[in-house]
């Protein structure tokens, strides 16, 4: 019997993070001239965490770790996910053989699951089938070649994006900044949105000095970079880079023009 699941409904628990914050400590190595044991001893500071956040300079975030465990969503968001390679993933295999105790679970929208359309068998027939007549007839094959003895890691290349994926999933602060910048946005996929959020809600109420101002990037920038692209819910409602760019050109006067290309280069 298919597994059926739809988006919107996937899941993210919040293995390990939070508590004891190292960002602070990670920044006074840096700048403290005092020894090493007492850095580590010094109470914790919010003020030095928020300074962070503030000036941009982010690498004392890279140790403080946070792991989630995710199920419940597509190999379509997986794809998305994996492309933020500063983070370490575990994802549950497909090859492995289980001996045909493998559930076939699919997550997908409901309206694709619903739809219908005419379609050509290979002996010329029409028939009417929806996403989820398509998704069962995949299964129906997989099982079929369970038990003709193909191996699973040949017949999951023939298995559909939907297919669930379940992963443990680490990742820095740092680094969890960065996504949340994209994957929170109106922009972003709504089903990798969807995972974004619930990581973000997770990591505010483990870590909320780290994450306070964490979100999409008109969020933590105060514009959108997405220019043109900006989603059309958010125009006229979050000023863009572009505009944003020309108020802070206006405001400083025509007399104001950016430093040339050689300012910068080395003595």
């Amino acid at each position: 019997m298919l597994d059926e699941k739809f988006t919107g409904n996937g899941k993210a628990v919040l293995l390990a993070g939070g508590g004891k914050i190292y960002t602070d400590i990670a920044a006074r190595f840096v700048r403290s001239e005092r020894d090493l044991e007492d850095i580590v001893a010094s109470p914790y500071s919010k003020k030095i965490v928020e300074n962070i956040l503030s000036s941009g300079h982010r690498a004392a975030l890279e140790f403080d770790f946070f792991i989630f465990g995710l199920e419940g969503y597509s190999r379509v968001t997986e794809t998305q996910l994996v492309r933020k390679r500063l983070a370490s993933y575990l994802i549950k295999s497909g090859r492995a053989e289980l001996g045909g105790k493998r559930r076939y679970s699919v997550v997908y929208p409901r309206g694709v699951a619903e739809f219908s359309a005419p379609v050509t068998l290979p002996g010329g027939e029409t028939v009417n089938l929806s996403g989820r007549d398509l998704a069962d007839l995949g299964r129906q094959w997989y099982e079929a070649g369970l038990d003709a003895g193909l191996p699973e890691e040949d017949l999951r290349y023939l298995k559909p994006q939907a297919t669930e994926f379940k992963a443990i999933v680490g990742m820095n602060a740092h680094a969890l900044l960065d996504w949340f910048s994209i994957r929170c946005c109106r922009n972003a996929q709504h089903e990798i949105q969807h995972l974004a959020w619930q990581m973000l809600r997770l990591c505010r109420r483990a870590a909320p000095d780290l994450f306070a101002g964490a979100g999409p990037n008109c969020v933590q920038l105060g514009y959108c970079p997405e220019n043109a692209l900006q989603n059309a819910r958010c125009r006229g409602r979050i000023i863009t880079k572009d505009d944003a760019m020309t108020l802070l050109r206006s405001a400083r006067g025509a007399a104001a023009v950016p430093p040339a290309e050689d300012e910068f280069a080395e003595d």
